[in-house]
């Protein structure tokens, strides 16, 4: 790859009317959820893809009027992948004079090593890449970690915990690592994914794609988007709600004895 990497174009009215709904949407996330607090150091987990460039524009817009004090830095993993365009993420960064740092690690080689032909990686390629953002964080004073996963991503984790792992579980728009170290944060949470596209491409982001797996898909979530992409066209504003009723859960009303006491009534 030779990208060509630049500063994003001024936008047209229409195109600021979209960042202005995306500012108003991250911002709701992050005030519902206590997300971003006074003197926070906030590490963006930036992949070279729509979702975390979106991300990484709406924390810094949000930052120049926001209530309390707090620094971003964009970290990206440099997995090793053939033929990864090394130059562009930091060279976009230095246009927008963005701290960042990226953390140069070869789990590409260890991932074909261990996964066979045919195999998903993604699993043991996100834990992989989820110790080394942990382990950059926790010796560089980082109090937040944001990830870029939004709207749709969270409704088709629900459906994937439930269709394949008979888990009422989605995503947390915020939660406490499991090592309990690390405050993680996903502040695109009520955002749409196909705003997000609207958006990268007014942006005109340097986009990298993923050639660890190349054009490798994981059947079951391509079977469950398609499934929501299917029920969005049909009955829109399906994914909203379903999105709405992760935060109306009534304990009573399912069959957890561990979140209801049952037995007791």
């Amino acid at each position: 790859m030779n990208a060509v990497v630049t500063a994003p174009l001024p936008m047209s009215s229409t195109k600021r009317k979209l960042a202005a709904h995306l500012r108003g949407l991250v911002g709701k996330a992050i005030e519902d959820y206590g997300m971003i607090a006074e003197g926070d150091r906030v590490m963006v987990c930036l992949s070279g893809g729509k979702d975390s460039y979106t991300l990484l524009d709406m924390l810094l817009s949000l930052q120049r009027a926001a209530p309390v004090n707090f620094s971003l830095i964009a970290v990206n993993l440099d997995q090793k992948q053939p033929d990864f365009p090394a130059h562009v993420l930091p060279e976009y960064l230095k246009s927008l004079g963005v701290d960042y740092h990226v953390i140069e690690q070869d789990t590409y080689s260890v991932v074909k090593r261990l996964i066979p032909e045919g195999r998903t990686m993604c699993s043991l390629c996100s834990r992989m890449r989820r110790g080394a953002l942990y382990r950059y964080a926790a010796e560089n004073g980082i109090t937040k970690v944001a990830l870029g996963h939004h709207r749709d991503d969270i409704v088709e984790t629900l459906f994937l915990n439930l269709f394949f792992g008979g888990k009422l579980k989605a995503m947390a728009p915020k939660l406490r690592s499991e090592d309990g170290q690390h405050v993680v944060i996903r502040p695109l949470a009520y955002v749409p994914e196909r705003d997000i596209a609207r958006y990268a491409a007014a942006r005109e982001f340097p986009i990298i794609p993923c050639n660890l797996c190349g054009s490798q898909e994981n059947l079951q979530r391509a079977a469950v988007k398609k499934m929501l992409a299917d029920w969005e066209r049909d009955f829109p504003g399906r994914t909203e709600s379903l999105m709405t009723a992760l935060r109306n859960v009534e304990p009573a009303h399912l069959a957890d004895t561990r979140l209801f006491d049952f037995a007791g009534l």
